[in-house]
């Protein structure tokens, strides 16, 4: 009975305790932003091709890839700039192509905005959200910059490619935990909590370690993640539904490859972001994720690597002392917590020191053995 009392202690302290970036803010309840953007419809009902276009909630990646591999450059370019929100966030697409799509996207996006922030009519706050969000869609508009998708929907969903994935023979993958979307997605504050910080700094620390090596790394903010602490943080609804949209993406890296012979990508997980990656697991084959690293993580929602059921290489980021994921309970009961610690013997991750990691989002501060070892798992050279 004693033992029972304490499991569901820690069952009810994981519903106010479990897994994020934002520290000790009280969480809401989010709703689910999946399936394929505004403009679906349309694009489902375009037969300028004289044939049905790829179905963007259902087609496979390698379908779509196919599909655009056997188009033209010009009836490419046609399509992305009539649907441009559905060719930038359709998985198997050319990424340069999404990259043109999503350019425009944003623009749109930004031109909504911006009429609204100008609307007298409108209360002084929506006025003031909407300038906010003028000015997030004019920094993802700089020269430079790689949007893999973008999704204005709810809190907004964005992906950003450091480097050029044309060319890469080693790639990457950030899988960010709770408070992330298009607002806080590179914000300048905590930036190694950040998707964009962190793929930044694990493309330099790989550039640094191998020199003149062709790298990429993805910073991936394509799922509805928890806000603040709560309920959304201690269960699996959020990540479920972003598992199935990393296992979109992880597909359409692979289907659209400039090179069936660079070696898959290295997945890294944060924080909530380890609990999706878990559950995408078993629908990620060997060609998809060469490495599945899980850090800051409050469990993958599986006992052990073998209860993940999948072909990629498991590790785990040892918690430093100053990590606060570390007084989350690892417990799984009633569908509260996330399950057993994936740095535990037991789990059977392997390993990763990380001497120098500060706080529950230091992992990837430059300087840090975490960096230099996460660095040489996405080239492949850890020994």
């Amino acid at each position: 009975m004693g033992r029972f009392k304490r499991t569901l202690v820690a069952a009810a302290l994981a519903t106010t305790v479990v897994a994020g970036t934002a520290g000790w803010a009280v969480g809401n309840e989010q709703a689910v932003v999946t399936g394929p953007p505004a403009g679906a419809e349309a694009w489902r009902a375009d037969h300028s091709l004289h044939r049905e276009l790829p179905d963007p909630a259902t087609a496979a990646p390698r379908t779509v890839a196919a599909f655009f591999a056997g188009l033209t450059e010009a009836q490419r370019k046609d399509l992305a700039a009539r649907h441009a929100l559905v060719v930038g966030n359709l998985d198997g697409a050319p990424v340069t192509l999404r990259y043109e799509a999503n350019a425009r996207a944003i623009a749109a996006e930004r031109e909504k905005a911006q009429a609204a922030a100008a609307d007298s009519g409108l209360p002084r706050s929506v006025r003031a959200e909407a300038r906010e969000r003028a000015d997030r869609c004019e920094r993802l508009l700089a020269p430079g910059r790689r949007i893999l998708a973008f999704d204005p929907r709810g809190r907004g969903q964005v992906a950003e490619v450091y480097g050029d994935l044309a060319t890469a023979r080693h790639t990457a993958v950030i899988v960010p935990g709770s408070d992330i979307d298009l607002r806080t997605f590179d914000r300048t504050n905590d930036r190694y909590g950040t998707p964009a910080g962190m793929a930044a700094s694990l493309r330099a620390e790989m550039e640094h370690r191998a020199p003149g090596t062709p790298t990429a790394v993805i910073a991936w903010a394509g799922y509805t993640t928890p806000v603040g602490l709560g309920v959304d943080a201690a269960t699996g609804r959020l990540a479920q539904a972003g598992a199935v949209r990393l296992e979109r993406l992880l597909a359409g890296l692979a289907a659209a490859a400039a090179s069936p012979a660079a070696p898959p990508p290295a997945v890294f997980c944060h924080s909530y972001g380890s609990v999706v990656c878990g559950l995408a697991a078993p629908s990620v084959d060997r060609t998809e994720a060469a490495d599945l690293v899980a850090l800051g993580s409050p469990g993958m929602r599986a006992d052990s690597v073998a209860g993940l059921h999948t072909g990629a290489r498991v590790w785990a980021a040892a918690r430093n002392s100053s990590d606060w994921i570390g007084n989350v309970p690892n417990v799984d009961l009633f569908g509260l917590g996330h399950g057993t610690d994936p740095t535990s013997p037991g789990f059977g991750a392997r390993v990763v020191p990380t001497r120098g990691a500060h706080g529950h989002t230091g992992y990837f501060a430059p300087g840090t053995e975490s960096l230099r070892n996460f660095a040489d798992i996405a080239l492949g050279t850890y020994a």
